[in-house]
């Protein structure tokens, strides 16, 4: 809009351009119409929704609702409203020091009335840009009326020199001041029912009250509230009549495939030049975390009421970097892979974004971070080499056979955290039949370390091996040897889940 009305800073200009008041909706509206007949992408950056939560969210701007978006925690609720920016108009007129973005052809304030009425086509407009127009709120407990309508304020009126009943000595909350914006509260059960009241009005009629004022101010604002579902029992309510007055409610959800995991962890991920430099991930550590928070959702370990953020696999991928780079620091090494050695490094990534329910707390955290890697590890092990406890009809030769017997034969393997390059492959080559299983999966030859890697710890995880966390290396061993090294000392050598408790 400023780009062809630039130069009109009066009332009269604006006339005089044939400019017509919009409400916020019909902005919206209007906008979202024009995107969606040029196939413009509405929501960059915003994936796995495409089929279900957008579409719902596209409606209820063309219908010019209201809007709750509903869902567990890390499902992008936020970050969707603040993209509803982008539907509105680039700039808006409004009344030059009007604290409640007074339209210059449609004012509510009593500040910009009567500066129109003194100054008629002379009054002064100034241009409001879209990024300017949105306003968000955190609901919390202690939020009160005040802070959201508004309330006599006696500095305003004893300056002033005004009586209480004035309209004037009104400090205007957060609301009345979005007129004309979007306006965000998130975390709505948190808002005292008391509180929830208070947005009846502007809901339904559109127009707000102040302290018993008989001032009645029509404003124009999209609301865009969000909630977790998890609230309704553990810290409050959406009151249903509240509820009934927002017209479309939203359910979001999380990834239904890794390949949507993948793609949001790696635009969110903030990984440095210097770090993707120096560290390469293989595909399979991405699916692989990616699996550790799709088996943290279906844990019986965790609390699916409370849910499994996004930013658990986010804060993983940032990790497994960090532990890599760490790692060649130490070593004096310029470059390497990641490694699933390197996972012992996320596990801080994983303990504080999981809501545990009584029997994953008796395990304690780091435990059930094991736990749900070893369950990851499982998955994606099947998905490239034979379930070890199930050999397929037909066949007598056991694929692990050679394997097996070479563990079998007393030999171990030591996988310590920071061991060099050239050392780490040593240790995995020597295990007899590892690497003719690994060429025969088709894999690029610079993943064979990592795959057979993955070969060691999927047996483990089918308790075809035994592998015991030893200080700080990973130690693989025959199975039937026991959980306890016959050479090592009592006090150094624990079960994992000891380890951590």
């Amino acid at each position: 809009m400023k780009n062809s009305l630039h130069h009109v800073h009066t009332l009269g200009g604006l006339k005089a351009s044939g400019y017509q008041p919009k409400s916020v909706k019909e902005e919206l509206r209007h906008n979202l119409i024009e995107k969606l007949r040029n196939k413009e992408t509405i929501f960059p950056g915003i994936y796995g929704f495409d089929d279900t939560v957008l579409p719902d969210i596209e409606r209820a701007v063309l219908s010019r609702h209201n809007i709750l978006l509903l869902g567990l925690r890390g499902q992008a609720k936020t970050r969707i409203a603040r993209m509803l920016v982008g539907l509105l108009d680039e700039y808006v007129p409004v009344v030059a020091g009007s604290e409640l973005n007074d339209d210059p052809l449609a004012p509510i304030s009593r500040y910009a009335k009567e500066l129109i009425a003194e100054k008629g086509d002379d009054t002064p407009i100034t241009w409001l840009h879209r990024d300017e127009r949105y306003v968000e709120k955190l609901a919390t407990p202690d939020v009160s009326i005040a802070d959201l309508v508004g309330d006599v304020d006696p500095i305003k009126a004893a300056n002033l020199r005004l009586p209480y009943s004035d309209e004037r000595v009104i400090h205007f909350g957060l609301i009345p001041r979005a007129h004309r914006c979007l306006f965000v509260i998130n975390e709505l059960p948190d808002l005292q029912a008391r509180i929830q009241v208070s947005l009846f009005n502007v809901l339904q009629e559109g127009d707000m009250q102040i302290r018993g004022f008989k001032l009645r101010l029509p404003l124009d604002v999209e609301f865009i509230f969000t909630a977790n579902p998890e609230d309704y029992t553990n810290r409050g309510s959406i009151i249903t009549p509240l509820k009934d007055r927002i017209e479309s409610q939203i359910t979001t959800h999380y990834p239904t495939a890794i390949e949507i995991g993948r793609r949001i962890t790696e635009q969110e991920a903030r990984i440095t030049a210097e770090q993707r430099k120096a560290v390469r991930v293989p595909n399979v550590l991405k699916d692989l975390i990616e699996e550790i928070a799709f088996a943290a959702r279906d844990s019986e370990y965790v609390d699916k009421k409370s849910g499994v953020s996004a930013r658990l696999t986010i804060s993983a991928y940032e990790n497994l970097y960090s532990t890599a780079e760490r790692r060649i620091l130490r070593n004096g090494e310029t470059a390497t892979n990641a490694r699933i050695t390197d996972f012992w490094g996320i596990i801080p990534a994983i303990t504080g974004k999981v809501e545990m329910v009584y029997e994953g707390e008796q395990e304690g955290p780091h435990a059930v971070a094991l736990h749900l890697i070893g369950q990851a590890l499982k998955k994606v092990f099947l998905q490239y080499f034979p379930n070890p406890t199930k050999l397929k009809k037909g066949q007598e030769r056991d694929p692990y056979g050679v394997i097996k017997a070479w563990f079998a034969a007393g030999n171990t393997v030591d996988l310590l955290h920071d061991l060099p390059d050239n050392k780490f492959a040593q240790e995995l080559e020597q295990v007899a039949g590892m690497q003719r299983l690994v060429d025969n999966t088709g894999i690029e030859e610079s993943d064979t370390r990592v795959f057979m890697e993955l070969l060691l710890h999927g047996l483990a995880e089918f308790e075809v091996l035994n592998k015991d966390f030893i200080l700080n290396k990973w130690v693989f061993k025959d199975f039937l040897a026991g959980n306890g090294l016959n050479d090592t000392d009592e006090d150094d050598t624990r079960d994992m889940r000891d380890l951590f408790n």
